[in-house]
C-alpha cells in the first residue's frame, strides 16, 4: 500500500510531459504545415484539453512528411575571416622594431 501514494504523482507528471511535448510541437510547427485546422486553433485545443487535444494533434494535426528546410545555422554560414594577428607574429613589424631599437642605441 505504500507505493500507491506515489502513483498519482507519476501519472500527473506523465500527463504534464505529454501535454508540454504536444504544445511545444504545435507551437514550433510552421503555420502552413499543420493539417486539418489552423495552427492557432490547434494551440487552443491542446491547451484546453491536455490529453485529448494532444492525442488529436498527434493523430490529425501534425505534419506527416519531412519538414521544410530549416533556416541557416551557424554551421551553414561561410567561415569567418581570420582574426588579425598580433604584432609579434608579423615578421615585417619585428624587423622594423629591431631596426628602430638598434638606431636608438
Amino acid at each position: 500500500m505504500a507505493y500507491s501514494s506515489g502513483m498519482p504523482l507519476l501519472v500527473g507528471l506523465a500527463i504534464l510531459a505529454f501535454w508540454l511535448y504536444c504544445l511545444f510541437d504545435v507551437i514550433t510547427t510552421p503555420d502552413e504545415e499543420s493539417r486539418n485546422l489552423p495552427k492557432l486553433l490547434w494551440v487552443l485545443i491542446v491547451v484546453l484539453m491536455p490529453i485529448a487535444g494532444g492525442t488529436f494533434w498527434l493523430l490529425l494535426g501534425r505534419p506527416t512528411g519531412p519538414r521544410a528546410p530549416r533556416p541557416l545555422q551557424a554551421r551553414d554560414l561561410p567561415p569567418r575571416p581570420e582574426a588579425p594577428k598580433g604584432p609579434d607574429d608579423d615578421p615585417d613589424f619585428l624587423k622594423d622594431l629591431d631596426r628602430r631599437l638598434r638606431d636608438e642605441d
